[in-house]
């Protein structure tokens, strides 16, 4: 998320205590990963066949989390981490190996069978203790803006106070610093979309088609102390969406059809987010390493190993021949490579699906369940 840790994620925008899966409960901390008996796994578990196209970018996102371990700080983060038989070194074994067997394995089938030779999975107790996982999808946007305010864009984003750290606890809301006169002069950029702006402050990043035919991409910078309320579990709360129903697209759709109501949604998000221009770095996450499409997942950082690889099973969107996204059931290499707000707990992961349009409309179908596995070397 560029730095997409604080970012919240898309999820939080519908999800923070949303639909179906914003229901899920927190896990206890105790014993969230256990080691798999190879009789139990399934079949097909380990069976990537994205590895055909993709195999440059998984290869890229083990190098990323190579990068993060390495440096000192990754073994403290370790030290703090109570899971039984998963340790830095083991984490940085186990890459090493695995990204050989990338390189060596001719099919994806020839991987899938070294990796059930050579790995020791930990599968993710859920947040039923059953390990059922919500599955979740978030993304970088591209919108456009203003370096100025004009009457067509009139919504800025906000550059980091330079005083911040010494505002007075707890932080003004929202609604106080839109309305006020503390942001006056810090706009770093306008959107012609009070919605759109709005979601760059859940992504915590965004690529922007400046008017004079420039592209600039924005980070986050710090955000207050105040409370994130989701969008989508207030619209659901007050009727105006059936839980069934909701995703990002019909979100949307709502609020374009009913703009009044933003006046009456937006505020209820207390938390805000100030953002720095990034001069076109990609989307980081919060290891402080980029994140790559379909090859990073955020879950949360108080649970699970950092840097790890990650193996996911669930129902995914997927382009078919003609380009249509359809629900496909997937077994895909990741890794743990971000965090953020909405994902609590070892049932809830968020997967990264990159920039733009696509990657938006596949974040905004992604809503599903499935499991959650860590490879170790064994």
């Amino acid at each position: 998320m560029k730095t997409l840790l604080p970012a919240a994620l898309l999820t939080m925008v519908l999800f923070s205590g949303g639909p179906t899966l914003a229901q899920v409960p927190p896990t206890p901390s105790t014993r969230v990963l256990s080691p798999v008996p190879p009789a139990k796994l399934p079949p097909e578990l380990g069976l990537d066949e994205q590895l055909a196209s993709d195999r440059t970018a998984l290869l890229q996102a083990i190098d990323h989390s190579l990068q993060y371990l390495r440096a000192p700080s990754s073994q403290v983060r370790y030290r703090d981490l109570a899971i039984p038989g998963i340790t830095h070194e083991r984490v940085v074994r186990s890459l090493v190996r695995f990204r050989q067997l990338l390189l060596d394995s001719p099919s994806p089938h020839a991987l899938q069978t070294a990796v059930r030779r050579e790995f020791e999975l930990y599968q993710s107790v859920g947040f039923d203790r059953q390990g059922t996982v919500a599955f979740t999808g978030y993304f970088e946007p591209t919108y456009r803006a203003s370096r100025q305010p004009t009457s067509e864009y009139r919504y800025p984003l906000y550059q980091l106070p330079q005083n911040f750290a010494q505002w007075s606890k707890p932080n003004p809301s929202r609604a106080e610093l839109e309305s006020g006169p503390l942001l006056r002069g810090l706009e770093l950029v306008w959107l012609r979309d009070r919605l759109e702006a709005f979601l760059v402050h859940v992504q915590g990043s965004a690529r922007l088609q400046m008017t004079d035919g420039t592209v600039m991409s924005i980070g986050y910078a710090g955000k207050t102390d105040q409370p994130y309320t989701g969008l989508g579990r207030e619209l659901v709360r007050d009727g105006k969406i059936r839980q069934e129903d909701l995703n990002l697209p019909v979100l949307i759709r709502y609020f374009q059809q009913n703009p009044s109501q933003l006046d009456i949604y937006l505020p209820r998000n207390r938390s805000f987010v100030f953002f720095r221009e990034t001069n076109g770095a990609p989307a980081t996450g919060s290891l402080g390493v980029p994140v790559t499409t379909w090859r990073s997942i955020a879950t949360d950082r108080s649970l699970m190993p950092p840097g790890a690889l990650a193996l996911i099973q669930s129902t995914l969107p997927i382009p078919n021949a003609s380009g249509q996204l359809e629900q496909v059931w997937v077994s895909r290499y990741l890794l743990d490579q971000d965090t953020g707000g909405a994902i609590r707990g070892a049932g809830r992961v968020d997967v990264f699906m990159g920039t733009g349009s696509q990657a938006e409309a596949q974040a905004g179908l992604t809503n599903a369940y499935g499991r959650l596995y860590y490879l170790l070397l064994r």
